[in-house]
């Protein structure tokens, strides 16, 4: 597939981002609208009702049983000169195989949310960038701490467990497994509970300008573990936790920090240019623990938008307006990097497709 025959057809003035209405549909279309670029919406039927609420944002629905039927209207969305923008519901409803080889541009380096739906992919990315990670354990491995078992793909937090028994790892695994849930034991990643505060660092890496733009940082709201947090006797219950996200909540680190912070991105950036070309491109997230006033321990990657950024919706996130001085929010960061693309011509636009 090269994406390159494919927007030579194009017609550069007349863009349309397209998007799967899901995850962060909805501020990738506000984006679209204050860059004055068309929207292409490809909603499933039983999420059409929500979205036609916010029909002003759309200028074509696309209807699928199923987001999987993306492959069936692959023609349309090319007459329309749509770019694909991706989030967390595109690998993981999709499939990966199908995202990996749909014939239609997409905004970023989609290997790299391949990357990012393999829990031992993504760590290896980071630890040989020298990016500073928690302590990883094998099935083998004795559990001399508490640790957090997490399955493959964006899954929210869905099926994580904390314990510090190895014989709890191996009977929950088998059981993941027999039920369908993940395919393999190898497949999960065991890694050591970090106590700190946990903060989500959101990024863009612009080729057009040849720069790291730290956007936003959030927190995420998780069930039933933040709720446990204010129960008094939290020494009495009997509830495990769990860590299925349900919102998110806006934050800023201390100054000097973002130093820090921002040398984690660009360590990120050049490394994924090494192990998966043309690297990162776009939005991309390290989510981590801030144990100290210095130091973060990143525990794992979003190679793409990342919900946290619907925070940020229309007014913008305090870093985008020391970039930009204007309301700069990740969906609009996104349609901003493709119009000016689209402005300097196609070898442009090939930079931040794949």
């Amino acid at each position: 597939m090269n994406i390159l025959d494919i927007i030579r057809n194009y017609s550069l003035k007349d863009i349309s981002i397209a998007v799967l209405a899901s995850h962060s549909a909805l501020q990738i279309l506000k984006g679209a609208r204050d860059e004055n670029l068309r929207t292409l919406l490809i909603v499933e039927k039983d999420r059409l009702e929500l979205y036609e609420e916010f029909s002003n944002l759309v200028d074509k629905f696309f209807i699928v049983e199923k987001f999987r039927d993306i492959t069936k209207i692959v023609d349309l969305l090319r007459k329309e000169n749509a770019i694909l923008i991706p989030h967390g519901s595109s690998v993981e409803y999709v499939g990966s195989e199908t995202f990996l080889n749909m014939p239609i541009p997409v905004f970023g380096n989609r290997k790299l949310m391949i990357w990012e739906s393999s829990q031992k992919l993504k760590m290896k990315l980071l630890r040989e960038a020298g990016i500073k990670v928690p302590k990883e354990y094998s099935i083998e491995d004795e559990i001399d701490r508490p640790v957090i078992v997490k399955l493959p793909g964006a899954k929210g937090g869905k099926y994580f467990f904390i314990t510090n028994s190895r014989e709890e790892i191996i009977r929950r695994i088998e059981n993941y497994v027999k039920s369908g849930i993940v395919n393999n034991i190898e497949d999960v990643l065991i890694q050591e509970y970090v106590i700190g505060v946990p903060m989500y660092f959101h990024y863009f890496y612009s080729p057009m300008f040849n720069r790291v733009e730290i956007l936003g940082i959030d927190i995420r709201y998780e069930t039933n573990i933040d709720g446990l947090k204010r129960f008094p006797l939290i020494d009495k219950v009997s509830v495990e936790p769990t860590f299925i996200v349900v919102g998110n909540i806006p934050v800023v680190i201390r100054e000097k920090m973002l130093q820090i912070v921002l040398k984690y991105g660009k360590m990120f950036v050049e490394k994924s240019r090494e192990l998966i070309p043309p690297g990162a491109i776009g939005p991309f997230c390290l989510e981590s623990i801030v144990v100290d006033d210095n130091n973060v321990v990143v525990f794992e990657f979003s190679g793409r938008i990342v919900a946290g950024t619907n925070i940020y919706i229309g007014y913008g996130s305090p870093y985008g307006w020391l970039y930009w001085n204007e309301p700069m929010y990740m969906g609009r960061r996104i349609c901003r990097e493709i119009k000016i693309a689209c402005e300097r011509g196609i070898r442009n636009l090939e930079l931040i497709l794949t």
